[in-house]
């Protein structure tokens, strides 16, 4: 089968998060976040066992799980709606996580039938940005990678409520 499409542009792209509803069960809505600017892939790097034997001169090994690398950063700019934004997800993960359940992260591309979703954890406090001069002040929010889900049925990301 050709591809009718050379690719998929980023611009457009809408980063989102939900707190389950049902624990282990995907939400059925995800909010926006706002000011993403960038996100670091999850490679899925493969572990080796090693499958040696005494008579074997040259090590053998055998294709192991996957590993994710356990965490990745998002990129956002920092202004006062980001700082809030992600000081009312930080509560909203510590109040979901005493109930046993997930917060689930999704990377939304209008051009695709499917999006990217991952079970996360986010960091326990907001980091300190770096500083440069001439620079747009930015904050990387590295999030705990619990499970990674995989592309999975798109879910539009809407608005907040405030």
């Amino acid at each position: 089968m050709a591809a009718n499409v050379a690719g998929i542009s980023t611009v457009g792209a809408i980063v989102g998060y939900a707190i389950e509803t049902t624990a282990g069960t995907k939400p059925t809505t995800f909010k926006m976040l706002h000011r993403v600017n960038a996100t670091d892939e999850i490679a899925i790097d493969v572990e080796t066992i090693d499958a040696s034997a005494l008579e074997d001169t040259v090590e053998r090994t055998i294709a192991g799980r996957g590993t994710t690398g356990g965490t990745f950063g998002v990129t956002v700019n920092v202004t006062d709606e980001t700082i809030t934004e992600w000081e009312n997800i930080i509560s909203e993960y510590g109040t979901a996580k005493k109930s046993g359940k997930a917060m689930w992260y999704e990377e939304y591309f209008p051009a695709l039938q499917k999006a990217f979703f991952t079970k996360v954890e986010p960091p326990a406090v907001i980091p300190k940005p770096a500083l440069e001069q001439n620079g747009l002040l930015t904050v990387t929010m590295t999030l705990t990678i619990n499970e990674y889900v995989g592309p999975g049925a798109a879910v539009v990301p809407t608005e907040q409520e405030d």
